[in-house]
């Protein structure tokens, strides 16, 4: 259902939800102990129990909106590096600073991991599509901040052109548990990416070494990232900062995961597959969780048309995309049991075969990551 873009501030306040986790931080970083799990709490188990009772929002704006009138859409996201910078970098000097004891370190800065993860990797992903430099600069640090600035190449350069093929790394298989994707990625990505941007300044006949290859810009800021870590807070600060860095990137992969599970592009033989259409991406329209991650869970639709920014991007029924029976805080606690994960979605996997593609008989070759023989089987 169409409705017409509501451009004003009170309009886009329900997706400004993410400002509710600093205050939350502020309160666990001081009180120590168990405090730190007001941050999942809010992030996942609030969102959670509110798209439960609230239900799905299937309702899709104008996609000729302007640009202009998605100001305050648009204003959440490039704030929030300072914020969640800030909120951070004050932790890191308090607590090398205060009485928490070690298994209260961990606990708070998991949670803080849960910020830059569950929020500030998702906020870098609008970022990183965007043509403005500001916004692609604030889509670098929020990625760097969490270690993991190599992502932008990877997202860009393979995942979105290779999406739902044997050649992206972050399509997780049908039947491939959560714990081997998730090491498979973290070994392979860095070097996948570095390759794409070699290959990019190859067609501009420069050097993998040019200064223009966005991998030194990813270094330099991590570098600094971990120096102001040590400067606040030592040693300590730097372990400190490090850890947050690793939760949010196991969120980071955790969504991935759940993005794209099972589905896959038709082999058209030639090293070719069928464009990409929202049937490869699972989608999910669960109100308050769209809010929280910045229509994220829209997913069939942001790979479809990768160049539409959050607000506008559309959901779907039934008869064009799979659907996500719960939204992805639910979907991610799924996935780090891979038992309970392939009782839930396998047999949806399965349904969606069917219910796409009734000429593929043999699915072997693509359980195995492998391009089907001859043309046609999958």
């Amino acid at each position: 259902m169409k409705t017409a873009f509501r451009s004003r501030l009170i309009n886009a306040l329900p997706f400004w939800l993410s400002l509710g986790m600093i205050p939350l931080a502020a309160i666990a970083v001081i009180k120590g102990g168990y405090w730190f799990m007001l941050l999942p709490s809010y992030a996942w188990y609030m969102t959670t129990i509110l798209d439960a009772l609230i239900g799905l929002n299937k309702e899709n704006p104008d996609t000729e909106t302007p640009e202009s009138q998605l100001f305050w859409y648009r204003a959440i996201t490039v704030i929030w590096f300072p914020v969640q910078a800030a909120t951070i970098f004050w932790a890191i000097w308090y607590v090398t600073r205060s009485d928490h004891s070690g298994l209260e370190l961990l606990g708070l800065f998991w949670g803080l991991g849960i910020v830059s993860g569950t929020i500030g990797i998702v906020y870098a992903h609008e970022l990183m599509h965007q043509k403005h430099p500001v916004e692609r600069w604030m889509g670098d640090l929020l990625m760097t901040s969490t270690f993991y600035g190599h992502f932008r190449s990877e997202h860009l350069l393979v995942h979105h052109s290779w999406v739902a093929t044997p050649r992206d790394l972050v399509s997780a298989r049908y039947g491939q548990g959560f714990w081997h994707y998730f090491l498979r990625v973290l070994m392979h990505g860095p070097r996948s990416a570095w390759q794409a941007e070699t290959r990019k300044l190859a067609r501009a006949n420069r050097s993998p070494w040019d200064r223009s290859n966005p991998f030194w810009r990813y270094a330099a800021l991590q570098l600094a990232m971990l120096l102001l870590a040590f400067a606040l807070g030592g040693w300590l600060g730097m372990l400190l900062f490090l850890w947050q860095a690793l939760v949010a990137v196991w969120q980071l992969e955790l969504t991935n995961y759940v993005e794209h599970y099972g589905l896959t592009r038709k082999y058209l033989g030639d090293g070719r597959y069928e464009h990409v259409q929202p049937r490869h991406s699972w989608n999910s329209s669960h109100r308050i969780t769209n809010w929280l991650m910045i229509n994220l869970q829209r997913h069939s639709d942001h790979h479809y048309k990768p160049d539409r920014r959050f607000p506008l991007l559309q959901t779907y029924d039934e008869d064009e995309a799979p659907q996500l029976p719960a939204g992805y805080p639910l979907m991610a606690t799924a996935a780090l049991v891979p038992s309970v994960w392939r009782r839930w979605m396998n047999p949806r996997v399965r349904a969606w075969r069917r219910k796409f593609y009734p000429e593929i008989k043999d699915w072997g070759p693509y359980n195995k990551g492998e391009n089907p023989m001859p043309r046609g089987a999958l």
